[in-house]
């Protein structure tokens, strides 16, 4: 195959109706955080029986595409002795690999960050070729205040997500381009719709700059809330109005699809302001899709709590939830399905 030919079969398993795509990237940090909540201690064993739990429930490729690995999963094996992404791979789910190496302060833009692991990236992707990763994830992050983020931060952090993505379309990768703007703080609506509008705009000028192919990426947006501390909460009518004029103005129609993550929200949260989309706006130039991490796990991680006896519980939530949000999908969710 033409590398065009291999980045269009992967947007072709990826961009599937009524399903999404799995979000199991969690860096150490994050993971340990995730199971500690839950009373279990982060070590490679857990995690490796955690991402097998996910990986490995039977019906998961009904609902969901691809899945995103942390580097560690591509070398892990289940209790057969079976690769991780290759039980992926039997649902008909493309394995996928975040890239990026995590964040530090952007000097010269107090309160923003930038996000580090270019050097080297092209060689690492074919490593990661090698182990059955077909995709790519990459997470720029924008927190809002009074001040940020500074022009500075906007356009240095769109810069680095079209190296990025140029980079992984040159070998043959499809980039999911990722600017999450926080939910972190307590600012309005209409102050997130000024942000995410903002970010959103220049990074499809910089990938124009880049000459990365649009029809060969995924977007992973912010969906536009309140800040978790705002007094208001948004209804699912309201984010669906505001998210969706945000992308009308800003992501041009040749990106095939735009799989939202959860970033902060509940399950039902995510699930229902997914479904608001679909059922309010139909018939975008774009699939409106989901990329969910915790709103996915967060149910079957606190079923299985470590225990090889609650893993039927886990998967069963798991599934549940994925079923729930491919329905979100076609805009035919319902709260009483819960």
């Amino acid at each position: 195959m033409t590398d065009t030919q291999t980045l269009q079969k992967t947007i072709d398993d990826l961009v599937q109706t009524g399903k999404g795509i799995l979000a199991a990237d969690e860096s150490l940090p994050t993971i340990t955080k995730r199971f500690k909540a839950i009373g279990v201690e982060s070590t490679e064993e857990t995690r490796r029986a955690w991402r097998e739990l996910l990986l490995g429930t039977p019906g998961l490729g009904e609902y969901i595409s691809g899945v995103i690995l942390f580097e560690e999963t591509l070398d892990q094996t289940d209790a057969s002795g079976t690769p991780l992404p290759r039980l992926a791979e039997v649902q008909g789910i493309v394995p996928g690999i975040k890239v990026d190496r995590g964040k530090i302060p952007l000097p010269g833009a107090p309160g923003d960050m930038i996000t580090q692991g270019l050097d080297f990236l092209a060689e690492r992707l074919e490593g990661y070729r090698e182990k059955g990763a077909r995709f790519a994830k990459w997470r720029e992050v924008y927190p809002i205040s009074g001040h940020n983020p500074t022009p500075l931060g906007i356009e240095a952090n769109a810069e680095v997500l079209a190296r990025y993505a140029s980079i992984c379309q040159a070998r043959g990768f499809v980039p999911i381009v990722e600017p999450e703007v926080l939910i972190d703080g307590d600012h309005s609506i209409e102050r997130a719709f000024e942000v995410i509008q903002a970010v959103q705009h220049a990074v499809y000028h910089a990938l124009h700059r880049h000459g990365v192919i649009l029809e060969y990426t995924l977007l992973k947006p912010s969906m536009v809330t309140p800040g978790k501390q705002h007094p208001n909460r948004a209804t699912p009518e309201e984010v669906a109005e505001y998210t969706v004029r945000a992308l009308r103005r800003t992501v041009p129609a040749a990106v095939p699809s735009v799989n939202f993550l959860s970033g902060g929200q509940t399950p039902e949260e995510a699930t229902a302001n997914l479904n608001a989309m679909n059922a309010l706006f139909p018939g975008q130039p774009w699939e409106l899709s989901f990329s969910y991490a915790r709103a996915l796990q967060q149910p079957a991680m606190a079923a299985w709590g470590g225990r090889p006896e609650k893993v039927e519980a886990a998967r069963h939530a798991l599934l549940k939830r994925a079923r729930l949000n491919g329905a979100a999908r076609r805009g035919e969710y319902r709260p009483d399905m819960e």
